[in-house]
């Protein structure tokens, strides 16, 4: 769910520096790609750490009838954020696991957001004769964020490893037969944590009809990544810091501190 509501703004951004970018645009899997080690289960579900809290007994639905139930799971487990005029209710599952396996791209398939973006352009602002992304731009990001911050990792991923079937299936159905979702949400969250935490907001340039980063190498970035330096410091600290506290309890490890992770 974190990775969702992020996917969203990653989208917001990509399209308010992207504006003549077509929103048919998409990162569709690779089958023909996927390895024999790929195919190795890395971190099985079962080694999650869901904790003292004891994820439902329920009976699951089937994954086409799943919606309904996963979004009241989400709404209680939004922390009190107002999720509900955010999230997108038809396929739920399914665009979760599309957008979560399209982040380390550098493209994402906009049409499978499982929230709806924010409206609104990005917010830039003139400093010593060029542009960067203003400082209240982060404020745009405020509804996503509080469901961010307010969720507990830990009744996440006890919801998640009750769930974790229908993520299996809907990421099967994506065009990978024999891959593992969870380690691709692992690949995810390690992608993101590893984005780079610029000291000054980075320069952007025109090109065409939009703003690319003035710095070849911020400009290749994946697409979480990007959603990362454009959310401003603040934010991405505490995306960082649910990101952890998610992985640890997925793999049952923790990751070096952020200063470390970063040198």
């Amino acid at each position: 769910m974190v990775l969702g509501v992020v996917a969203a703004g990653a989208y917001l951004a990509h399209k308010a520096m992207h504006p003549t970018t077509p929103q048919t645009e998409s990162a569709a899997p690779a089958s023909t790609a996927i390895s024999a080690a790929s195919e190795q289960i890395q971190h099985p579900i079962e080694q999650a750490q869901a904790g003292p809290v004891a994820a439902s007994t329920a009976a699951l639905p089937a994954l086409d009838n799943s919606d309904a139930s996963v979004a009241a799971a989400l709404a209680v487990l939004a922390g009190g954020g107002d999720l509900s005029s955010l999230l997108v209710r038809q396929q739920i599952i399914a665009r979760i696991v599309a957008t979560i396996d399209a982040l380390p791209r550098r493209g994402l398939s906009t049409y499978m957001l499982p929230v709806h973006p924010p409206k609104g352009a990005v917010i830039t602002q003139d400093s010593n004769g060029t542009t960067v992304i203003g400082a209240q731009n982060a404020s745009r990001y405020a509804p996503y964020m509080r469901i961010i911050e307010g969720a507990d990792p830990q009744a996440l991923v006890a919801w998640y490893v009750h769930t974790y079937p229908l993520f299996q299936e809907a990421y099967r159905q994506l065009g990978y037969p024999k891959g593992y979702f969870n380690d691709r949400l692992i690949v995810v969250i390690d992608d993101m944590l590893t984005a780079p935490e610029p000291t000054q907001s980075p320069t952007l340039v025109h090109s065409k009809a939009y703003y690319v980063y003035a710095d070849p190498t911020l400009e290749s970035l994946s697409a979480g990544q990007k959603l990362l330096l454009r959310v401003g410091p603040a934010n991405e600290a505490k995306i960082k810091a649910q990101l952890r506290a998610i992985r640890a309890r997925l793999i049952g490890q923790t990751l070096p501190s952020a200063s470390a992770s970063t040198e």
